[in-house]
């Protein structure tokens, strides 16, 4: 059984170094969950804080059910990571550090379950990025020059 995978953050894998990743589960509401089903979120600008020993989500646009009523949510809300105890203290520490943040980068359905995969991330310098364009560059001619030499075959 495949988990669905609602979000994705690829502006995350270009603007930073991911150095680690944990899951985490949401506090959803239930028009959330449904809006997220439909494929509404939307993680780019999306990050992650503790506060008083509390994960929160910010900045993630979900946008408003449809079929909602006047207890519709927020788009924007911050809405509480669940996750355990270590994790968030880890996650604090680590996150305290120089140029580190933790940023969502996968928003997925396991085991009817709504769970976010959160990276901690550093930031990447301008030259970082070209380097990273490059070297993707690089492997699609190398591809390339792999499949032409199969067809002369």
């Amino acid at each position: 059984m495949s988990d669905r995978v609602f979000a994705t953050n690829r502006r995350a894998w270009h603007d930073y170094h991911i150095l680690e990743s944990v899951e985490s589960g949401l506090v959803l509401t239930g028009t959330e969950v449904k809006s997220i089903r439909e494929g509404k979120a939307n993680l780019r600008e999306g990050y992650a804080r503790v506060v008083n020993g509390e994960a929160w989500l910010h900045n993630v646009h979900v946008a408003t059910y449809a079929n909602g009523n006047i207890f519709n949510h927020e788009p924007t809300r911050s809405r509480k990571l669940l996750l355990h105890k270590g994790q968030i203290g880890r996650l604090a520490g680590r996150s305290r550090e120089a140029g580190l943040t933790i940023v969502p980068l996968k928003m997925y359905e396991k085991k009817g379950r709504v769970k976010l995969e959160l990276g901690l991330a550093k930031g990447k310098r301008q030259f970082d990025k070209r380097e990273a364009l490059a070297e993707r560059e690089s492997k699609r001619e190398v591809a390339r020059a792999i499949r032409e030499r199969e067809r002369e075959r």
